[in-house]
């Protein structure tokens, strides 16, 4: 943002920002964010107990309520491949502040997603004062938009990628003389890769309307790449999903839906273009 560019109102007369004005704007947007995690990060720390059982170690239990509703549809279905995470494994701490460390880390990234609507909110006040009223219009719904997308990508990645990634590479075995105990450490990083990573991803419309507007991305570039995109959706969900036709459907269509709303969104961003000149 410019120095000039961003105005504020002080003592009734209009007062342009300087460079370091800008820079304790962010400076105090950043210090709520932050206050923002940490308090939520307390609260996750009380609730340890709630947090690992239930959430960061429920995608590995049989009685997961993703786990029994893969059964339920494998049984209406009859692929039997669907009733996932049966295969009873143990994790183990190998170091002394192990169980102390992750739990901290647990603790701190539960307070960053829930606390991301807030963060993201801090973001939109920090840029709207730079944008003229015909942007602000043009991205209003800014706040909801975003956090509903990544809420709901964080959702998609705990509930549906992570059951199956953990039951394909818990079941996964080069020898039957091999057993498998995985590292606690190990497993936290993975789920809690995979959900904030499909997170990002979901954020696909937000990236590709931004990137339209700017004149970046066009839409005939999306189609033509649309096959190259499907394709490798269908391979990252063939390499973390049993070896069905249904499971692999379940995980890339989202993923194909939200490249297919960026094409029609950056559609949407060149007409208005157009109208305007």
């Amino acid at each position: 943002m410019s120095e000039t560019e961003i105005e504020k109102k002080k003592s009734g007369e209009i007062v342009e920002m300087t460079f370091w004005d800008h820079l304790d704007v962010l400076r105090f947007a950043l210090m709520r964010s932050f206050a923002a995690v940490f308090i939520l990060a307390i609260v996750a720390f009380y609730f340890t107990d709630f947090v690992y059982s239930d959430i960061i170690l429920g995608p590995k239990n049989p009685d997961f309520i993703s786990n029994k509703l893969f059964c339920r549809f494998g049984h209406l279905l009859n692929i039997e491949s669907l009733c996932i995470n049966k295969i009873d494994f143990k994790l183990n701490n190998l170091e002394m502040a192990g169980q102390f460390r992750n739990n901290l880390l647990i603790s701190l990234i539960t307070g960053l997603v829930v606390a991301m609507p807030y963060i993201i909110t801090e973001i939109w006040l920090f840029i709207k004062p730079a944008l003229t009223p015909k942007e602000r219009k043009g991205v209003s719904g800014f706040v909801f938009v975003t956090s509903s997308l990544f809420m709901i990508g964080v959702a998609f990645g705990y509930f549906i990628i992570a059951p199956l990634a953990v039951n394909f590479l818990a079941a996964w075995t080069i020898s039957a003389d091999i057993q498998n105990t995985f590292r606690l450490g190990s497993y936290i990083n993975m789920v809690v890769m995979l959900a904030l990573s499909t997170g990002l991803v979901f954020q696909l419309p937000v990236l590709i309307y931004f990137l339209a507007r700017m004149g970046i991305v066009s839409v005939e570039s999306l189609k033509t790449y649309r096959k190259h995109a499907i394709v490798a959706i269908f391979i990252l969900s063939a390499m973390i999903t049993p070896p069905d036709v249904f499971s692999q459907i379940l995980v890339a269509f989202p993923l194909i839906l939200l490249y297919e709303i960026s094409i029609n969104i950056a559609k949407r961003v060149e007409r208005k273009r157009v109208e305007e000149l």
